[in-house]
Formats: C-alpha cells, sequence, structure tokens
C-alpha cells in the first residue's frame, strides 16, 4: 500500500513470486536439523523417565489445620482416632468414686449408754447383766455389754511389754432400748452404781462419741496402727537411783522425760554439781 498526492492509500499489487512463495508447498526437510533433533529426544528421554519414577503416583497437597477450630483448609474437622463419631470416651471416668459406707456401731438398734461400776469388777459386772437380761426374757431391748480396752505400754523387769488395759476404768457401755423395765434391771444388776447423766434420765452417747471409743474404721481399708500409750512408772521432779552403769548407786532427780526414746535425764550431784545423765528406763529405780 501506497499514499498519493492526494493522501488517499492506493493498494499495490504484490509480485507473483512472492504469493508464490507464501503459498506454495512447505520446504523440503532438513537432514541436519534432523539428526539433531533425534539426539536431543534421546538425551532428555531417560531423564524424564526417571522424574516419573521418582515422582509418588497420588501426590497430595499437605494438609493444613486451623489452629482454633482444628478444621483444614476446605472447613472440615478431621476425623476422630478415638472411635464412633460422637463418642466422647468411657462413661464414668470423670465421675468421682462413691463414698464406701462405714457400718457404725451407733447405727445399731438402740442407744449407747455409760454405766459406773466398781474399778476392777467390771468382767464380772458384764457378766452379773449378761445374766440379768437372759433370765427376764430382754435379750430383745438389751443388745451388748462392751468394755472399751486399749494397748498400753508397760516396763518390767527393765522391758516393754504391751498390754491390753481397760480405757475407762470402772465404766461399761451398754446398748440398749431404754425404758423403765430395762432401766431397773441394768441399774439393779449386782455391781452397778448407776448410769452416767442426770437424775433418772440417762445422757446416750453421740455418734462421734461412739465410734471414737469403738474404733470405726472404713471397709476396705486397714485401721492405721494404734499408738501404745507407755505407762509412766516415773514422773518430773521425782527422785530415783541409779541402777547400773558409771553412776551406779548415785540419785538424782529427774528433769526430763522421753517417751518416745524411752529415756530419763536425770540430775546426778556429781563433786558438789549437778550434773544431766541420759538414762533408759531399766538403769533407774524408785526410792
Amino acid at each position: 500500500m501506497t499514499e498519493n498526492e492526494n493522501g488517499h492509500t492506493d493498494l499495490v499489487e504484490a509480485p507473483s513470486g512472492a504469493i508464490d512463495q507464501l503459498t506454495g508447498p512447505a520446504p523440503e526437510h532438513d537432514p541436519v536439523l534432523e539428526e539433531a533433533a533425534i539426539e536431543l529426544e534421546d538425551a532428555v528421554g531417560p531423564i524424564e523417565a526417571a522424574a516419573e519414577v521418582d515422582a509418588p503416583e497420588n501426590e497430595e497437597a499437605p494438609l493444613v489445620l486451623d489452629a482454633t477450630t482444628g478444621a483444614d483448609q476446605d472447613g472440615e474437622a478431621p476425623a476422630s482416632d478415638g472411635g464412633p463419631e460422637g463418642w466422647t470416651g468411657p462413661e464414668g471416668d470423670d465421675e468421682e468414686e462413691p463414698e464406701r459406707y462405714v457400718p457404725s456401731p451407733y447405727d445399731r438398734p438402740g442407744r449407747w449408754y455409760v454405766v459406773h461400776t466398781y474399778s476392777g469388777y467390771e468382767n464380772k459386772v458384764r457378766s452379773n447383766l449378761g445374766s440379768v437380761v437372759a433370765s427376764r426374757g430382754m435379750e430383745d431391748r438389751v443388745f451388748e455389754v462392751v468394755i472399751p480396752m486399749e494397748d498400753v505400754v508397760e516396763f518390767k523387769g527393765g522391758k516393754k511389754v504391751t498390754v491390753q488395759k481397760k480405757v475407762f476404768p470402772g465404766y461399761l457401755l451398754v446398748r440398749c432400748d431404754l425404758d423403765d423395765d430395762t432401766w431397773g434391771a441394768i441399774r439393779n444388776t449386782p455391781g452397778v452404781t448407776g448410769f452416767v447423766g442426770p437424775g433418772t434420765k440417762p445422757t446416750p452417747l453421740s455418734r462421734r462419741e461412739v465410734e471414737s471409743i469403738l474404733q470405726v474404721k472404713p471397709e476396705g481399708v486397714e485401721a492405721p496402727a494404734k499408738r501404745s500409750r507407755p505407762r509412766l512408772e516415773y514422773e518430773v521432779d521425782e527422785t530415783v537411783r541409779v541402777k547400773e552403769g558409771p553412776f551406779a548407786d548415785f540419785s538424782g532427780q529427774i528433769a526430763e522425760i522421753n517417751e518416745d526414746q524411752l529415756k530419763l535425764k536425770v540430775l546426778v550431784n556429781i563433786f558438789g554439781r549437778e550434773t544431766p545423765v541420759e538414762l533408759e528406763f531399766s538403769q533407774v529405780a524408785k526410792l
């Protein structure tokens, strides 16, 4: 195309040879280029095959979870490995174990009363009371007679001995349905001097008192080892004689008593001065 003098564009006919070059048959293949293309294909082929072997068949994009909701990028929450949908774990894991029932002597029929008797005759009075109840047919109203006991440490012949002693010498515990008949039968039993309580209205023991005296413990749980109560033969400021050791036959005043180690601290007069000497219970004697 050419522009004439008047500013108009004129079409210029192209030479027939040029058009034939554009629309004519395709040029023949160059053997040199074909050979170079074959060599390139042979070189690239093994690399592509190796890449196909190393790549996983079904490679998936890494799973990204929301830190707050636990859902993935598609908004779906991951399935739980702990069980089927809606399962929240075994029932009762967070529930507290029910309290164990503790059988208490306080819950037995009747009420507990304290009966006073002569000290040293508790066993005899208990036997007498059992005979009175049986003779009057009161077994359905007088249920139980107890002498509370405890372990006590005594020192005999310089040795520690554990013996059972009465917790309340001169007293018995009686469980009964108290009325005029049972009150008269118990009160008139030989050896009984009366009930504990004002006048003719004995006062029953409370639950705490009963369980404390009779050593109630929970079911399935061993009772804690009951600490023995030493029965001391000596008192502070008491004068004793040393029986053995380097201070044998010396006398002194007790300044301190160690119940746990079973020892005494005695002030012995040595060369006009009182010297504290630590001795075992078995090394001293009363004057």
